[in-house]
């Protein structure tokens, strides 16, 4: 089955470069679409690189016919510019795999896809983009999905390569956990620093803070998530490389739009949707929305 899937990638990012190697190094090179055509992409790890043969398509109207599977790796805030890219790779018997943070995947591409069916993910894998356009993975790639029927599309195109695939039955409670981690990694941005701020004493206890806010957000939202996940996040935080960026600070460090309200904003959104106070929220989400978008 995986061999005969006509596969496409759209957003050839660090997740999207990072999954089209994957299936590049058993055979399933997907067709590379994106905003800027590149002659080919690189993945590079502690073991060597790996170099997947482009181009990478930039123009929609270069798609003949919508594909079986879809990775869709861009960014939330590029969904509605992606909207032609979507319409021409996607028809109702399309699978897309949405690789993008948040809990709210679903909602926010269902308007452009065609019909076609949306399945969340969560990505676990830090891979950063390097000043040469190439790639650095500093782990083992792994993704979760939801226990659903129509995962098994993702799971064959995955299957035999080094990206390992975990069906969840509680995939909501997997989700939350992760848009935890990637939402107090806000204050890497607000204080334009990476992963090495999180062993400063202050920091930690504001960190802490605002995790177990944004906790209580989860749980009320459904989210089942035992009280000691906000020291484990922060211990992972603590014990990365001090080096280890994050995408949404690459972002802000080359004044590109953030993904604030995703990351942060839906926690604030939840919380009053929930009746749940957000008062790290109400201080962090304007700061990091203005920014994004200013004015000044």
């Amino acid at each position: 089955m995986s061999e005969a899937l006509r596969i496409a990638l759209l957003g050839p990012g660090a997740i999207g470069t990072t999954l089209a190697a994957v299936l590049h190094e058993v055979h399933r090179t997907p067709v590379l679409c994106g905003r800027t055509a590149h002659a080919r992409l690189v993945l590079r790890d502690d073991k060597g690189e790996v170099v997947i043969p482009g181009p990478v398509l930039d123009q929609p109207s270069a798609i003949q016919s919508p594909f079986d599977l879809v990775f869709v790796a861009v960014k939330t805030t590029q969904v509605a510019d992606s909207a032609a890219w979507l319409a021409a790779l996607c028809d109702e018997k399309t699978v897309v795999c949405a690789l993008q943070n948040g809990v709210e995947q679903q909602q926010q591409l269902a308007r452009y896809v065609n019909g076609a069916t949306v399945l969340p993910a969560v990505v676990w894998f830090p891979a950063q983009r390097e000043a040469d356009a190439s790639v650095w993975l500093r782990a083992t790639p792994r993704l979760t999905l939801p226990a659903l029927p129509e995962v098994q599309r993702v799971v064959a195109a995955l299957r035999g390569t080094r990206c390992t695939v975990t069906l969840e039955p509680d995939f909501q409670s997997v989700a939350w956990r992760k848009l935890l981690q990637n939402a107090v990694a806000g204050l890497m941005v607000l204080a334009n620093r990476r992963a090495g701020i999180f062993r400063r004493e202050d920091i930690h206890q504001l960190a802490l803070r605002y995790l177990q806010e944004c906790l209580a957000v989860a749980r009320a939202a459904g989210a089942s998530l035992a009280d000691s996940v906000p020291d484990q996040i922060l211990a992972d935080l603590q014990r990365a490389p001090v080096d280890l960026g994050t995408s949404i600070l690459a972002d802000r460090q080359a004044n590109r739009p953030l993904e604030w309200d995703i990351r942060n904003g839906v926690i604030q959104r939840y919380g009053r949707q929930h009746g749940v106070a957000t008062p790290i929220s109400d201080v962090l989400v304007p700061l990091l929305a203005a920014g994004s978008e200013g004015p000044g």
